[in-house]
């Protein structure tokens, strides 16, 4: 506070002893304040919102123009902390954005190997991740060892030809030509698995001569068969091993049934996930077995003089 006084020098009192006249012959004495600036704090405007108390909407605009603020900032609307709440959230969710866009490349790697016959041991290519989904070996196993009793052979499967339908690595086809198949046919839809894991794996075997390679839908391949197998007719053995959650399995073993791939003497093993039905029968085949293997089943279909394995 400053105050000031009109000569001549006064007491506290407002009397100058000297001369002896009172207080009220002297000149007015004129006092003021100096105020500061008013502070308005945003969480003061933002409780009175809704108030009955509280400033009209136009006044409060008018305040915060008069001291500096913008007055189109909504103060009022959430507090402190839920902005910040918000922003944290709007800043995870970009980040999460960013990463779906995100395509990791796709690489490979030797996990796989031929469980029996000329190609024993030998390590086969796989997708890393789960892209691709190769047969257990202790599913394959099984499928090859109840294939080689029915065919009469337990150490060799019968000569023939195999369809390898969903290939992938065609470590199903690869094992058939190891045990004794003469001629493996894989059908894969993917180029990029078709060019860096199955053509490698025929290679690093030295299968190339005795497999072809189909890259097409085995929808359209079943459809085509008879054009694309050639005057062999028939196969002798066809493996299905899709990708569980992407066919209709009742659809495809129909299809497969209609197929000029199948013959009266055909066997046909078929991959497929817990709490998937399949049929009796596929065409004219019958089914020999059906085994579970954790959440993987194996369903065998074969003609009707091969030999059924035992009930374990």
């Amino acid at each position: 506070m400053a105050v000031l006084l009109s000569s001549p020098i006064v007491s506290p009192l407002g009397i100058n002893k000297n001369l002896g006249v009172s207080y009220s012959s002297f000149p007015q004495i004129h006092l003021f304040k100096v105020s500061t600036p008013l502070r308005i704090r945003k969480s003061v405007v933002s409780s009175r919102k809704n108030s009955g108390t509280g400033l009209a909407s136009e006044d409060k605009k008018l305040l915060l123009e008069r001291y500096g603020y913008d007055a189109n900032d909504d103060f009022g609307s959430q507090s402190k902390k839920a902005r910040r709440k918000e922003e944290k959230m709007s800043g995870r969710n970009g980040q999460q954005a960013e990463e779906v866009v995100v395509v990791q490349p796709r690489t490979t790697h030797r996990l796989l190997q031929v469980l029996a016959g000329t190609a024993k041991r030998k390590k086969l290519l796989s997708l890393k991740g789960m892209d691709v989904r190769p047969m257990m070996e202790v599913v394959k196993g099984a499928a090859f060892g109840i294939l080689q009793a029915a065919g009469g052979c337990p150490t060799s499967l019968r000569p023939g030809r195999w369809l390898d339908l969903y290939s992938g690595t065609g470590s199903v086809g690869i094992e058939a030509i190891s045990r004794g198949c003469s001629e493996a046919h894989f059908v894969e839809m993917d180029p990029w698995v078709v060019t860096n894991v199955l053509q490698p794996n025929l290679e690093h075997t030295g299968f190339v001569d005795t497999s072809v390679i189909h890259t097409a839908r085995v929808e359209n391949f079943l459809e085509r068969a008879d054009k694309l197998v050639g005057k062999d007719g028939a196969f002798d053995y066809i493996s299905v091993t899709p990708p569980y959650m992407e066919v209709d399995y009742e659809v495809l073993m129909d299809q497969i049934a209609k197929s000029p791939a199948i013959g009266e003497n055909t066997f046909i093993l078929v991959e497929y996930p817990s709490r998937t039905t399949m049929l009796d029968s596929c065409g004219c085949l019958e089914k020999m077995t059906d085994r579970r293997f954790g959440r993987t089943h194996l369903a065998i279909y074969g003609p009707k003089w091969a030999q059924k394995p035992r009930k374990s």
